[in-house]
This record gives structure tokens, sequence and C-alpha cells, in this order.
């Protein structure tokens, strides 16, 4: 067995893990949803999901599972892809007028964001930016809980079925902040690689690549954490041999349920946190409303140039994962690059409308974002400048 010496600090110090809320996997398990939502006591559930998903079957599909269980529903649709705060403020109007006893967050990153965003000030009379990432949490009266929520993904890439918080777009700021607290978890993440199947491939190859995003920045946070650390792993594994077949073959249910998996395996890598490509494309996205997976996406190489050099261990293992024959750092950005180009991902953000005379702007919200602190070089503002424009003019060759 190879020698190798363990980090003492890590080992002898004392930690504190959790992992994520309970799983329901397989294909075709949405139709249970009736007798999930029995076992939670939810009998009269608040759709929640995004304004391009209220047409597409998987709403008509579980709407009749609950109504042929006997379960009361209503839709709210009123989602934007990046969730506002004003929209959450109508979310629970919607929900206190229907007196409602649950939610069921169903569709991408926008919808599941939604719900819980939703769940955290329904039942009571705290303003939504008290629970901001960066403060203390709200105390949550026993006699006002939060409502219980399932959430249900439509897309492989957010991770976000499994996760305490949520991100949303502050209007007069013109930021997105993340907003959290410990009890919001979701009770159930109902995960049915059936609904993806039909994605078209550029929502695939978007959202895919946000998955991945999420595994390799939150495997390269610099905290110890075995459990996330292992998903990161296991998430690049799955995303290395499905995403191709998701995005080239559609209805190929073996790389969906993949996908589907490593996503959700990379939503639990990043309990540890994030980085740079996150806290820029947040503010891109609050700023320009472009899709957060793709803007990740194309931000990313320059992150990774930026942010691997020093780091030659992990990047050795996540090139095993991922199967990349070359585990050097230059290797393995190079790889990641060909991934990008397989799937037919934008070379700049300026391909999707995002102007050169914004880089000060950005790279100063982006400082603020909560996953910039979790970066593992502390980037100065000159750099993040440097990494907003070179993103937008021409993020790799």
């Amino acid at each position: 067995m190879q020698s190798f010496k363990l980090n003492e600090t890590d080992i002898l110090s004392n930690q504190d893990w959790t992992f994520p809320t309970n799983i329901a996997y397989g294909p075709g398990r949405l139709k249970e949803i009736g007798k999930f939502c029995n076992d939670l006591n939810i009998t009269n559930p608040l759709i929640v999901t995004d304004k391009g998903s209220t047409k597409l079957p998987f709403i008509s599909s579980l709407k009749n599972f609950l109504s042929s269980s006997n379960l009361r529903s209503d839709l709210f649709f009123d989602i934007s892809p990046n969730p506002r705060d004003d929209e959450i403020s109508n979310g629970c109007n919607k929900f206190r007028d229907g007196n409602h006893d649950g939610i069921i967050a169903i569709g991408g990153g926008s919808a599941m964001d939604g719900g819980k965003s939703i769940c955290l000030t329904v039942n009571n009379d705290i303003p939504l930016w008290d629970f901001e990432f960066e403060k203390t949490p709200p105390k949550i009266s026993k006699d006002k809980p939060f409502p219980k929520i399932i959430t249900i993904p439509t897309t492989a890439g957010t991770g976000a079925e499994t996760e305490i918080t949520a991100m949303v777009t502050h209007l007069k700021k013109g930021m997105k902040f993340c907003i959290w607290h410990p009890d919001v978890r979701p009770s159930l993440a109902l995960i049915d690689p059936e609904l993806t199947v039909g994605l078209p491939a550029n929502l695939t190859a978007w959202t895919g690549a946000d998955a991945m995003i999420h595994a390799i920045e939150g495997y390269c946070v610099p905290i110890f954490h075995p459990l996330c650390d292992g998903s990161a792993l296991e998430s690049l594994s799955l995303i290395s041999k499905s995403l191709y077949l998701a995005v080239e073959e559609p209805q190929n249910l073996v790389a969906r349920g993949g996908m589907h998996i490593g996503s959700c395996l990379g939503g639990i890598a990043f309990f540890k946190g994030l980085g740079l490509v996150h806290a820029v494309s947040h503010m891109i996205g609050a700023e320009f409303n472009t899709h957060h997976g793709l803007t990740n996406a194309i931000v990313l190489p320059v992150v990774l140039r930026y942010n691997l050099p020093g780091m030659e261990e992990k990047v050795k293992r996540m090139s095993e994962a991922m199967q990349f024959e070359n585990h050097t750092v230059d290797g393995f950005i190079s790889n990641i690059e060909k991934v990008l180009d397989r799937i037919k991902i934008p070379k700049s953000l300026s391909e999707i409308g995002v102007p050169e005379d914004c880089v000060r702007r950005i790279a100063e919200k982006s400082m603020q974002d909560q996953a910039y602190g979790q970066n593992p070089k502390k980037a100065t503002f000159e750099e993040v400048q440097k990494i907003v424009l070179t993103s937008i003019k021409q993020a790799r060759q």
C-alpha cells in the first residue's frame, strides 16, 4: 500500500457532519407521490414550479397522481429562471389563500429554490432577507413551523433537492443572495429519471455541466469533510460516464439515471461550499437573467486556470474519477474544455449577451457572494475583474 501522510490537524480536531434529506430514487416513482404525501401528513399541497414548466407533462401527471390519492392541490408557477423576492411573496399569498399544508417543488433549481423560499416565510412574519446566509438564522416558533416540502428535480444539474439553501434575487439591489435555515431541509427528495427523458439537448448539457461544476468546486473547497469529498468524486465518475449519452441519446434512461444520481451527489458535495465560478455566475444571472448552468459552464475554465495550480493531489483524484489519462493541472483543464466543447457550451459570456462594461460592477458584487469566501484561493478585486473580463471575451480557445 502506498504510504502517505494524513493531515493531523483535520484528523485530530472535532468535526460535525450531517447527511441530507431522505431520498426516494427510481424510474417511475412519481406515481408514489400520494403515498409520500400521506406519510408526511400533507393533505393539500401547493405545487411550486417555474413559468416554463406549467404545460409540461410532469405537471399534469403529478396533479393526476395526487387526485387519484384523494389529495387536493393547486399550482403556483410565477417563478423566474432566477427567482425574485417579489415572486416569493406572491407564492406565500397563494399558499395562505389556499389553506395549503405542504409544498411540492417540482422542476429545475429555480422551482426548488422558490419552494424552499416560500417555506421560510409563509408561516411567520419574518422578512425573507433575515434568512440571508451571512446572518444568524432566525428562531422559529414551535407553533409556526416551516411547512413540509417535497422536492422533485426534473433536470439533472442543480442538486437543490437535498439542501437547505436557496438563491433569490434582491430586486432593489440587483444581486443574488443565498438564504437558508437549518430546519428548512426537504422532508423528501423524489428523484425519478423518467422526468428528465425528453429534456432538450441544450438544457441537458447546461444542467449537466452545472452538476459537474458543483462536484468540482465542492471538492476543491479547503474544508475537511470526507462525506462530501466522497460524494464529489462519485458524482464526477457518474457524470463522466453519463453526460455525453444523456445529451446525444435523450431517451437513454440509464444515462438519465446516472446523471440524476450524479447531480444529487454533486449537491451533497457542495455542502462544503462552492467557489468563484458560482460567485461570478450568481451576479451575472441576477443582472442579465442568464441560465445558471450555462453561465457556470462558460466561466469554469477561467476559474480553473486561476484555482488549480498548487492543488495537484486533488486534481489527480478528480482526473482519476473522470477517467482522464493526463492527471496534471493542465491536462485536467484541457480535458474539461473538451467536455464543454463536446456538449456545445459557448466560449464566452459575450455570446449570451453579457457586455464588457459590466466588469467592475459584477466583480464588486461577486466579492459579496458567500461562494467568493469559500474559494480555495483568496482573489483580489483586480483578479476577480480579470476573471470576469476573460469570461466575457474568451473563456477558452
